[in-house]
């Protein structure tokens, strides 16, 4: 559900492995994928589905066993709404977003019993219309059961990836991951969109990657108070990781600046200062980085 770069990657290796995949798109992007297949370039080889059942109605797609869920932050509750009546009747909803927020609309809309979590560890985007560019070679998937959740599905779903050549572990604890890759990911789409650089120039640069630091510390704090058990060496490890990334690497959300498209800030930075408010404390990094695309939220400067 959303054929970007996380949902086109891990579904065009899933359906080549001979599962079932139906590709929930729209717009340019579906049309090419419906007139060329999908295409993968990546540093892992490339890839193509070449003819990738691709639809924008999932009215008509028939009962599934599990949805990828991979749509926009701001399109979570209409798409969960959407994929509702397509669980079959053991089916499941992992979602593979950024952010905190969407299992829990998911439990609303689908019920607990029905959703995983899932975290997604790759740099990929919509190159082209049909055509997904995936930077690297980090591809990766954690899924897991919340308390009391379905364990043996997120097995199930682990399996059939690893089947399909895809990095895939079950995660004993899928909150503390999911909080892991957000305190990461806030910082790095942060400051790469602030910089207007990928994170080779980030971490190049003494004052922001000391930026990058201070806004992991940040969201690190806001975990740790709200009782998530984040290691204390977390926060340094992070930075050691960047090191490690390839340099022209980018967050999806410097992507969609540079592209003009709508941002996902206010689940990033910006829950950051929310919750850091919320728990009084402060988040004046992640407040700036906030406050430096806030003009360009909706797709244009205001």
């Amino acid at each position: 559900m959303g054929a970007g770069g996380v949902g086109g990657f891990f579904g065009a290796k899933l359906a080549l492995a001979g599962n079932d995949v139906t590709f929930v798109a729209r717009g340019r992007h579906l049309d090419a994928i419906r007139a060329n297949g999908l295409r993968i370039e990546s540093g892992t080889g490339a890839m193509h589905v070449p003819k990738a059942s691709a639809t924008d109605d999932v009215s008509n797609v028939s009962p599934v066993d599990v949805v990828m869920f991979c749509v926009k932050l701001w399109d979570v509750e209409s798409a969960a709404q959407q994929i509702a009546p397509l669980l079959a009747d053991r089916g499941i909803v992992i979602p593979f977003q950024n952010g905190l927020d969407s299992h829990e609309i998911l439990h609303r809309v689908v019920g607990p019993a029905r959703v995983l979590g899932g975290v997604a560890y790759i740099a990929a985007t919509i190159r082209e219309p049909g055509v997904i560019a995936h930077t690297g070679t980090m591809a990766r998937l954690r899924v897991g059961a919340f308390p009391g959740g379905r364990v043996e599905a997120a097995h199930a779903f682990a399996a059939a990836c690893r089947d399909a050549s895809v990095d895939a572990e079950v995660s004993p604890d899928i909150r503390r991951a999911l909080w892991e890759k957000f305190c990461f990911l806030a910082a790095f789409a942060g400051c790469t969109c602030a910089a207007l650089q990928p994170i080779g120039v980030v971490r190049a640069d003494a004052d922001l990657r000391a930026t990058f630091e201070g806004a992991v510390r940040e969201a690190w704090s806001v975990g740790s108070a709200a009782g998530d058990s984040l290691a204390d060496y977390y926060v340094k490890g992070m930075v050691t990781a960047i090191d490690m990334l390839p340099a022209e690497m980018k967050a999806s959300m410097l992507h969609d600046l540079e592209a003009g498209r709508r941002l996902e800030a206010p689940w990033l930075s910006g829950a950051v200062v929310k919750m850091a408010a919320q728990g009084g404390l402060d988040a004046p990094i992640s407040r700036a980085l906030y406050a430096a695309v806030k003009p360009y939220l909706n797709g244009a400067a205001r």
